[in-house]
């Protein structure tokens, strides 16, 4: 057998797609930042720039070995450990023409983002130390094998025959359910119930879903591996769903409540966005319209289920990503076609029903995998650093109480030269709360 050979355009194509999935990372950090109240918006955006620099170390070291390297099919090997032997020779594997680092480079960067998406959901109270030790195990323990499960050599639910472009179950399904999980392990933020926490800057809010939209050309185009027609199918259904949800979301909006908000506009694009992930490239672009769609009114549904519980999912991480990413990869199964993608499978509409229960097995080994580790971790990194602000720290605010800094001065009640505010300027506290300092 001949040895593939590096193409040109193929190689530049990834490596654009690249930096385009990292321009994501500080997408995400404005789209969560402002959403956040203003004395929280430097920890929520550093969550996702420490993400970027904590796993890109992690990833070198040991990350990449135990995702893709070949091993049994829970987890892959560790013969590349510090990517000795991953140079510029493609992946005969994967039947690329790109250079086995850049594809290892590439893959990074989805690592990074996605334990980045779980900060949404415990901002402005979780301590930014327990944070840190929160990514590193956390990538460790449940991306890197979930990674090796759906696209590595041997995984498992890759030889089940599961379909996943570009990480709807490694990525939003997993991230999802961990936010699920810490949201509940953390407990609500002060005040909750009793204090508005509304956006402070709905400007950054809709920045970081553009970026988001950008990048995300990377994240699905990037994913075929090839600058060629695969590609360009996975940009179009990205686009197809993105703006379909959108759009549903705004006349959700209108429905429910007389008015289109900035915010649904921008969360709705992001829903679309995650939904399309694992379908980019098995799915015609009218499926990407019904795929947007349908998992826009499921996360908006979600959504308002979320809010009349005591459930602090502070940024509904789990009905964007953690439904989002379901629908998906559920309607991956449904809508996937040959016609397509050879190299994947038909669906239900293409004559092959059983691969909506692959799609299911694949969703469900995801969620249970993330669920019993990320409480695993949390009862970890509690004992070990703590997890939790104390009182008088999450009524200054994170930013000052964990990085010495703000980022409005006199922005806040309070917070002007850095001043404690007073408990008659904050959220009222209940005598059981103080009693437990």
């Amino acid at each position: 057998m001949t040895p593939l050979a590096v193409n040109a355009g193929d190689t530049a194509w990834v490596l654009v797609s690249t930096a385009l999935v990292m321009v994501m990372l500080p997408g995400l950090a404005f789209f969560y930042g402002g959403l956040v109240r203003s004395r929280g918006t430097l920890n929520t955006m550093m969550m996702s720039v420490a993400a970027l620099g904590l796993v890109g170390v992690q990833w070198v070291l040991y990350g990449y070995s135990l995702a893709f390297h070949p091993g049994s099919g829970l987890v892959g090997g560790l013969g590349w450990l510090g990517l000795e032997g991953v140079g510029a020779a493609p992946r005969e594997a994967y039947g690329a023409t790109i250079p086995h680092l850049a594809y290892a480079t590439y893959q990074g960067m989805f690592a990074a983002i996605t334990v980045a998406l779980v900060s949404g959901a415990v901002v402005e109270r979780m301590r930014f130390r327990g944070y840190l030790l929160f990514v590193l195990l956390w990538s460790t323990i449940v991306y890197d094998p979930l990674a090796h499960w759906v696209w590595g050599e041997g995984g498992w639910l890759r030889t089940l025959g599961a379909l996943d472009f570009a990480g709807g179950t490694v990525v939003h399904v997993s991230a999802g359910t961990a936010a699920l999980v810490a949201a509940i392990m953390t407990g609500p933020r002060r005040g909750l119930g009793r204090t508005p926490f509304v956006p402070h800057n709905v400007p950054f809010v809709l920045l970081g879903a553009g970026l988001l939209w950008f990048g995300w050309f990377g994240f699905n185009g990037g994913s075929a591996l090839t600058a060629g027609p695969l590609a360009a199918n996975a940009l179009m259904t990205t686009n197809t769903a993105a703006a379909t949800a959108l759009v549903a979301w705004m006349l959700l909006d209108h429905l429910r409540a007389r008015h289109s908000t900035a915010v649904g506009a921008a969360t709705g694009a992001v829903v679309g966005l995650v939904a399309i992930t694992p379908a980019a490239g098995y799915v015609t672009p009218l499926a990407a319209i019904a795929i947007g769609g349908v998992a826009a009114c499921c996360s908006y549904v979600a959504m308002q289920i979320r809010s009349r519980t005591r459930v602090d999912d502070s940024l509904d991480v789990f009905a964007c990503h953690g439904v989002g990413g379901i629908v998906g990869a559920l309607l991956t199964g449904v809508f996937a076609t040959k016609l397509v993608n050879p190299g994947g499978a038909d669906g239900l509409l293409a004559g092959n029903p059983s691969q909506v229960l692959v799609q299911l097995a694949a969703v469900g080994a995801t969620m249970l995998l993330s669920a019993t580790a990320t409480t695993a971790i949390l009862v970890l990194v509690r004992a070990v650093v703590g997890v939790r602000l104390g009182i008088e720290e999450e009524i200054t605010g994170i930013d000052l109480a964990e990085h010495g800094e703000e980022a409005y001065y006199g922005g806040d009640v309070g917070e002007l030269a850095g001043r404690r505010p007073l408990l008659s300027e904050s959220v009222f506290i209940p005598e059981s709360e103080m009693s437990h300092r």
